[in-house]
């Protein structure tokens, strides 16, 4: 079986760092490049899927899509 998950992959200025939504605990990739990130993020939410069986999936409330806004706040 295939499940599809959206990944978010962020660019800073030492790389990049990836992360699935809907999942229970923490899974992180990282990577020079936003494919590393990817490839790394997929490999970790396969280990982590492995280790913990599918009761990390967040079924309660799965989600159907992401969007990024940007918001300016005075600090």
């Amino acid at each position: 079986m295939t499940k599809q998950f959206k990944i978010i992959v962020e660019k800073h200025s030492d790389g990049y760092v990836a992360y699935p939504l809907g999942v229970k605990g923490i899974v992180v990739g990282e990577g020079d490049t936003y494919e590393d990130a990817f490839a790394d993020a997929k490999s970790a939410l396969q280990f982590h899927i492995e280790t913990f069986g599918e009761g990390i999936f967040d079924t309660e409330t799965p989600v159907l899509e992401a969007f990024i806004a940007e918001a300016g706040i005075a600090v």
